[in-house]
Order: structure tokens, then sequence, then C-alpha cells
């Protein structure tokens, strides 16, 4: 005879995989959102530290700069993380410690793809913006050989 306990819950294997990706892809881009939002708050930030009549420390700066960056990371991956584990379907007969992993993967592959979504962004954007130069550097060079030339 098998007696079984209401503290350990029957294991149910399934060939079902235990990563959601609807839930995921909405906290990547809750978290890609808020990244923007506070990058674009710490932009402004930044321009009104700087001031073109006082000597304001380039270390100062960086210094803070990077402490802005580490906040931005720390609550955006917590924004991400937290609505790709409320959003996350709920998972019966599964123990304690497991859906404990499960919501935290969750939470990392949001901040991954967060993160590849973020840097794909400004990826496109500064070469958009050196693609510009380039081209601007070229008709200014054209220019002055063509000057040069007559």
């Amino acid at each position: 005879m098998t007696f079984s306990t209401a503290d350990e819950p029957a294991t149910i294997e399934t060939s079902s995989s235990a990563v959601n990706w609807g839930p995921i892809v909405a906290g990547a881009f809750a978290a890609a959102t808020l990244t923007v939002i506070l990058m674009l708050v710490g932009s402004g930030l930044g321009l009104a530290m700087m001031s073109p009549w006082g000597s304001p420390s380039l270390t100062t700066f960086a210094v803070s700069t990077a402490v802005w960056l580490v906040i931005v990371q720390w609550l955006s991956s917590a924004l991400g993380g937290y609505v790709a584990g409320r959003l996350r379907t709920k998972w019966v007969n599964v123990h304690t410690d497991e859906v404990y992993f499960r919501d935290t993967a969750h939470g990392f592959l949001a901040w991954a793809l967060a993160t590849l979504l973020v840097a794909t962004v400004l990826g496109s954007a500064v070469s958009g913006i050196a693609g510009t130069g380039a081209e601007a550097t070229t008709g200014l060079l054209s220019g002055a050989a063509a000057g040069a030339a007559s």
C-alpha cells in the first residue's frame, strides 16, 4: 500500500516546456521601455549638471553617469522580471523550489531579451550616426578636392 503526504506533491512528467515566451517578451519590452525612459531622464540630468561657466570635474560626471547606469539596469531588470513572473501561467502540482527556479529563469530570460533589444536599437542608432558622419566627411573632402583642383 502506498501513502502520499500533503507536503510532497506528486511528480508529473510532461513533455511541454516550462518556458512561457509571452510573459518573457512582455517583461523584456517593459524593461527596454523603462531603460529608454530612464536613459532620457539621465541625459537630461547630465545636461543640467554640466555648466559652460563652471568647471565641473570630469571624474564627478563619470562617476554619476556610472551610478545612474547601474540604477537604470537594476530598476529595468526588476520591472522586467516582475512582469514576466506575474504574467506567467500558474504551475499546478509543482514544488515550491521548482516554481522559484522557473520564475527566476523567466526573469533572467526577460532581462537577456531586453538587453539584446536595447543593444540592437542603440547599435543601429550609433551606426546611423556614424554613417551620416562618414557621408558628411566624404562630401566635405570631395568638395575641398574639387575646389583645390580648380
